[in-house]
């Protein structure tokens, strides 16, 4: 029967309900199969921030480099994150999450293993940014698809999971560094080159895991592309343990992708406030979270007298209370909502960077890796609660732009505080550095609480469609009502 006038059926653009039925399913094997492939994309920028820190001695001693050469690996590849997650981001609008997150994969695995077989150091920077174009890439891709395919209900806390891979794979880097550097029968001199072998072996083996997950079904409703997002929904339906299959979605109409001038004009003019509180929480966290480390790592240990032997053991500990703040955001995010959450765990963070500065006066190594737990655990628990809240925020096909213009704009603070702290640090004392730390997470606090007084839609327990209409039906939020 068709449907008459005025019906909702009538009114309905073809695809509208795949949002609906994805919001619907049943917990299922599926969704742990993709949250835990695509979450393992993380492992990779914790193993390389914390191999660099274990591999960048070793490296520089094999190729005779300076202090300033040897910062230099970190923040190339900074830069290649940055480039990365705006090309990610609009290579994913265009061409899907599926293909796209198959690709960095195998991306970061050809270049990690060509870093280990580097004869010169130029061409260690050279491969070592073309690697973090594929991780970058992660961050707008991994996130777009993770909120795209998980239900409403338990979509903060599943993305918040997948966050929780980087503190998982910060402890598996600093592990495998001990094995490398103080077990393996290598001399320290070519131990680095065994540290980015292991990292592209790791890749290859997340990559097999990937190959068999779907296209996203809210990117394919974007493009036109109804029966294959009809047929992906149907097939999540059964796995889920039944389900109906919903009205046949018609012939496919393809739609063309906007380009990034484009999809910038289109975030800045009718989602600002959004834009604003991604790249805003996005460089809070990045300057905070690697100028900890960057400062810990080359003043703050040595002072304390921290040895090369123990440095991994450090970061172990260390990682271990990060691991538990993801942890505990995890399981509050539904319950506070995003708002809460967030302003709680940047204002801990900033917090723990003071509790940091007082241990590192003290000159107590045991102190500073008290505080070290404490401060990574709240920071790692900011840092994890701002992806799922920001990428939620972007409609569908402008969701890898809106993401990546947020990691972009991050990675220069993280740039920022990885070459500026330690030196400012040196020469004027870890405490003033660890006083801009703070300064940057209350930025990200202030951030929140402005986008949450002037009218913020809080996003727990909303569809994706709820919080930002479709863009086919005319019914784009205004700019200043949308934010």
């Amino acid at each position: 029967m068709s449907a008459t006038p005025g019906s909702p059926a009538a009114e309905s653009p073809p695809g509208a309900d795949i949002g609906a039925r994805l919001d619907r399913l049943k917990w299922s094997p599926v969704h742990n199969a993709i949250l835990l492939a695509l979450g393992a994309g993380w492992l990779f920028d914790a193993f390389e921030v914390q191999l660099f820190g274990n591999a960048i001695g070793p490296l520089g001693d094999y190729f005779h480099a300076s202090f300033l050469q040897r910062d230099a690996v970190q923040a190339v590849w900074l830069a290649g994150i940055l480039l990365g997650a705006l090309a990610g981001g609009r290579l994913a609008d265009r061409f899907g999450r599926r293909r796209l997150f198959m690709l960095t994969l195998l991306w970061y695995a050809g270049f990690t293993f060509l870093t280990a077989l580097s004869p010169t150091l130029v061409l260690v920077y050279a491969f070592r940014a073309l690697a973090a174009l594929g991780v970058g890439a992660e961050y707008s891709i991994v996130n777009s698809a993770i909120a795209e395919f998980v239900p409403a209900r338990v979509r903060g806390r599943a993305n918040a999971f997948v966050m929780n891979f980087w503190p998982a794979g910060a402890i598996v880097a600093a592990l495998l560094a001990f094995v490398v550097l103080n077990l393996l029968t290598v001399s320290n001199a070519m131990s680095w080159r065994y540290i980015f072998a292991f990292g592209g072996v790791i890749a290859l083996v997340v990559l097999f895991f990937r190959r068999h997950l779907p296209e996203s079904p809210r990117w394919l409703v974007s493009r036109g592309r109804l029966d294959e997002a009809e047929a992906i929904v149907a097939s999540l339906e059964a796995a889920s343990g039944g389900g109906r299959r919903g009205r046949p979605a018609g012939a496919p109409i393809e739609r063309s992708a906007p380009s990034f001038p484009q999809a910038i004009r289109e975030l800045v003019a009718k989602y600002p406030g959004r834009l604003a509180l991604g790249c805003s929480l996005d460089l809070a966290e990045a300057f905070g979270y690697y100028g900890i480390f960057a400062v810990l790592s080359v003043v703050v240990l040595k002072q304390v007298h921290v040895s090369n032997v123990q440095i991994p053991f450090f970061y172990i500990v260390g990682n271990v209370g990060g691991l538990a703040g993801g942890i505990a955001m995890s399981a509050n995010i539904e319950r506070l909502g995003r708002k809460r959450t967030v302003i709680g765990f940047y204002a801990a963070a900033a917090v723990g960077v003071g509790l940091l500065a007082i241990a590192t006066s003290t000159g107590s190594a045991v102190l500073v890796t008290g505080a070290f737990v404490i401060s990574n655990a709240a920071a790692t628990g900011a840092w994890t609660s701002a992806y799922p809240t920001f990428t939620e925020l972007f409609p569908t096909h402008l969701r890898g732009a809106g993401v990546g213009t947020s990691v972009a704009v991050g990675r220069i603070g993280a740039i920022v505080g990885t070459l500026a702290l330690p030196s400012i640090a040196a020469q004027i004392g870890a405490a003033f550095s660890y006083l801009l730390v703070g300064l940057f997470w209350a930025v990200g606090v202030m951030a929140m609480a402005i986008y949450s007084r002037s009218g913020g839609k809080e996003a727990s327990g909303l569809s994706l469609e709820q919080l930002v209409p479709d863009r086919n039906a005319g019914k784009m939020e205004l700019a200043g009502r949308a934010n």
